[in-house]
């Protein structure tokens, strides 16, 4: 029976052993992830406060963001391969090692566009491009990714110094990346023959726009314009459409071109409205009349018959309608004919035409502003700005140099030109500046104003425009004019008057690039509520919490290539140049317990409203009290800028992401009405925008700047705090030992901390000239950090280092001695009146 029971006890065993290989990894998971959430909700349950109950937030692919629970990254199922945006690991791990720098991936093959529609999964798997170009010759340090907790350790991240290779234009483009970017079938923008007549961009002014009746009037006549959008209050005064009163065939919307114009084509669009999403009002068929007195009226024809336009299937979508016959006149009638049946009749709409000269001279000819600039101003594909790009560095090779940070989804690059007297070094005390366009792809004015101002620095350098030649030799300048190439190119393909409002805004992806920057407003906020001992806070440079580096992070490519390329280069200053507005935001973007809207500023909020200041007073445009609201705010009554959290709440934003990780303070431009201006209206917006460019760049070099040096060996200190007094938010110095404290004129006192080192303090007073204040540092290090490398050398410890030792060895034990002392005295007394 001993055998039987010996064999039997022997299976039972091997059972277990194998049961327990085989579900001991979902157990694990399942307690790690437990274990996440109960220090989460422990905390949360300590202080009770509305934000300490507020779990992890995500935002979707769309950009709509919902509070949920930490845990939910960790229980999501596993998107396929295909739509995979997280963070990698190496192959042949688990789990990121916490010590390598955060970094790219690379691309990733996506699906044909034929079968594929840009914001759905798909099923499969896919190949992973290898990349042709190293990105950096070094490696960098990054901050290690850490777990969200009520009070944050301070980490160390110091930049190191890297050159980023060259690239070399002439390379031909990868096949594969060619293919399905630009396969044979995709369709082709719409070669317009004259440019349109300036509803979306405001040329057109309200006055010349009227109808035969309209609702009220936030749907009258002025609000008819191509891409116009609706307020968030229902029935306000900015409505999203021009709606006629009366439902029958003689309503009718008129422009009133003020010249004799050629009119060749008419584009359409329904009513934008979040009010009345499932209730669609749009035109489906309408006819057009043309006049020269606004009483004779003769309609378009086709042959012999009145013709009948096509109008919309849907609210959002342009539908282009040309004309059989151009038609030459002053003033031009949209009439509807039908309309959506269970709506009414509104519609957006833009002229496309050619001014002529009014032969009898009525209206006297004004020639229009332009610019004196020979620039190239078009619309530039990828592969139209990879030749723009090389043929400056050929022009100028002395001052530029063309890199890559990484690559799309669909792997195109994203280029970056660096300006520079010594371009691909840093060079110490040369302060480190970057404008960053096209995070949202159909927003391109900012990607074509970087590539002109990319050949204007060119040409004003060569020329010796001294303006230029002093920004370029004081400063290290990078122009990222592409940072979501997909989304570019998929709104090219429609052309600058079809795209409509959001083709092309998100990744190939879906991704909001402009919600997908690691949250650490929230971080930051927590931290605050729930840490009692205020000492213990940091104020900058806060860690990436490590869900955001998880497997199943909704990442972009593009985000983590601007990251590391952050976390690699010591910036100081930075603007992310948008569209569809104007006005420029500041610090922060994200409210406190997600409120829609509110005031939220930075410690550096003065210092952030002179910023957005400086370029709204010098923009054309911003700067004109007389001009017209672009859609639903009027920002004039805020001087042209605004605490973009009291504008709308944006988490994950990169500007409070360059904030909070970062020394670099960054705020958004939003440079024009129209997301996707014509190519004729180029000229006048880079002249509205070249002085405001190149005035904000020079605002770098405000406040103060200095080199952080051992007092002894005058080696630079990399990772120095740098404190203000009375400005909650310290910076840290570069590799080198230098840094940029950003300030306006006034006096302070700064105080310089380093690990191993006394502190050192002094007065710094910022001028209002446009040159910074040279405040430098020399450190002693402290006896212990010298008996530390002194041991560590292996040598001898020097007489006034062993004297300073003896000294601190007595006064600690006579601050123990006498504290001892102290408790003993303490407990005769309480033993006598015990006794008493």
């Amino acid at each position: 029976m001993a055998p039987t029971v010996l064999l039997l006890s022997l299976l039972t065993f091997i059972v277990v052993l194998v049961g327990g290989v085989t579900t001991s990894p979902s157990l694990k998971k399942s307690v790690t992830t437990a274990s996440y959430n109960l220090n989460y909700t422990q905390a949360s349950s300590a202080t009770g406060s509305g934000r300490a109950r507020i779990k992890h937030r995500t935002t979707s692919a769309y950009g709509n963001i919902s509070p949920t629970k930490v845990s939910r990254l960790s229980k999501t199922v596993k998107p396929t391969e295909a739509t995979t945006r997280a963070l990698k690991p190496t192959e042949g791990s688990t789990k990121p090692p916490r010590d390598t720098p955060f970094k790219p991936t690379p691309a990733t093959r996506a699906p044909k566009r034929t079968t594929v529609k840009p914001f759905e999964s798909t099923k499969g798997t896919t190949k992973t491009l290898k990349p042709t170009v190293k990105w950096t010759e070094v490696s960098t340090k990054a901050l290690k990714p850490t777990t969200v907790k009520p009070t944050l350790p301070s980490t160390k991240t110091t930049t190191t110094p890297v050159r980023f290779n060259t690239e070399d234009l002439n390379e031909n483009i990868d096949k594969n990346v060619e293919r399905r970017v630009w396969n044979t079938k995709s369709e082709e923008a719409p070669v317009f023959e004259c440019p349109p007549l300036g509803l979306e961009s405001l040329k057109v002014k309200d006055s010349q726009i009227q109808a035969s009746s309209y609702k009220r009037m936030g749907l009258g006549p002025h609000r008819g314009r191509l891409n116009i959008q609706s307020g968030v209050e229902d029935g306000d005064i900015y409505d999203g459409a021009w709606c006629a009163q009366y439902k029958d065939q003689n309503q009718w919307l008129q422009i009133d071109a003020k010249k004799l114009t050629r009119f060749t084509a008419v584009i359409l669009q329904g009513r934008s409205s979040i009010w009345r999403y499932f209730i669609l009002d749009y035109v489906e068929t309408f006819k057009v009349q043309v006049s020269n007195d606004t009483i004779k009226w003769k309609p378009c024809m086709n042959g012999t018959e009145e013709a009948v336009f096509e109008g919309n299937k849907d609210s959002e979508t342009p539908v282009l309608a040309i004309l059989p016959k151009p038609a030459v006149a002053q003033y031009i009638r949209i009439n509807p004919q039908t309309w959506f049946k269970n709506g009414t009749i509104c519609l957006r709409a833009e002229m496309m035409g050619c001014e002529l000269p009014d032969p009898n001279n009525i209206y006297p000819w004004q020639a229009e502003e332009g610019t004196k600039d020979k620039l190239d101003f078009r619309h530039h594909n990828y592969k139209d700005m990879r030749k723009l790009m090389k043929s400056v560095n050929e022009m100028c090779p002395d001052i530029t140099h063309i890199y890559s940070i990484g690559k799309s989804y669909m792997g195109l690059k994203l280029y970056v030109m660096e300006i520079s007297d010594n371009p691909g070094k840093h060079e110490l005390g040369e302060p480190e500046f970057r404008y960053v366009a096209g995070m949202h792809g159909n927003e391109v004015l900012g990607r074509e104003l970087l590539l002109n101002l990319m050949e204007y620095i060119c040409h004003e350098y060569k020329r010796g425009n001294q303006r230029i030649v002093h920004l370029v030799k004081e400063t290290r300048i990078h122009l990222l004019p592409s940072m979501n190439p997909d989304g570019y190119e998929m709104a090219y393909k429609k052309g600058s008057e079809l795209v409509g409002w959001s083709r092309g805004r998100y990744s190939y992806e879906g991704i909001d690039m402009n919600h997908n920057f690691a949250d650490l407003n929230t971080v930051m906020w927590d931290a605050i509520e729930l840490e009692t001992d205020k000492s213990k806070l940091i104020n900058h440079y806060f860690p990436i919490p490590e869900y955001y580096t998880s497997e199943d992070a909704m990442v972009a490519p593009e985000t983590r290539a601007v990251i590391s390329w952050m976390q690699t280069i010591p910036f100081v200053l930075s603007a992310n140049l948008h569209g569809g507005e104007l006005v420029v935001t500041y610090p922060f973007d994200m409210t406190k317990d997600w409120a829609p809207k509110e005031h939220t500023p930075t410690p550096d909020e003065s210092f952030f409203r002179w910023l957005a200041t400086v370029y709204a007073s010098t923009n054309h445009v911003m700067s004109n009290p007389d001009r017209r609201p672009c859609h639903n705010e009027d920002f004039l009554r805020y001087n042209n800028i605004i605490n973009g959290a009291n504008w709308h709440t944006v988490p994950g934003s990169m500007n409070d992401f360059s904030y909070l990780h970062t020394n670099c303070f960054e705020v958004t431009v939003e440079l024009s009405c129209d997301k996707f201006p014509h190519a004729s209206e180029l000229p006048i917006e880079w002249e509205n925008n070249k002085e405001s460019l190149l005035v904000y760049m020079e605002q770098v070099h405000r406040g103060i700047k200095g080199v952080v040096k051992d007092k002894d060996t005058e080696a630079g200190i990399a990772d120095a705090i740098i404190k203000v007094d009375d400005i909650d938010h310290h910076i840290r110095s570069a590799f080198d030992g230098d840094f940029w404290r950003l300030l306006n004129p006034g006096d302070y006192d700064i105080t310089v901390t380093a690990e191993g080192y006394f502190p050192a303090t002094q007065s710094c007073r910022v001028e209002y000239e446009h040159y910074p204040t040279i405040c430098d540092f020399h450190l002693t290090k402290t006896p212990k950090q010298r008996l530390r490398e002194i041991l560590a050398k292996g040598g001898k410890i020097p007489k006034d280092l062993q004297l300073r030792l003896r000294q601190l060895r007595i006064r600690k034990l006579r601050a123990s001695t006498k504290l001892i002392n102290q408790r003993r005295a303490s407990q005769q007394r309480r033993a006598r009146g015990a006794h008493n």
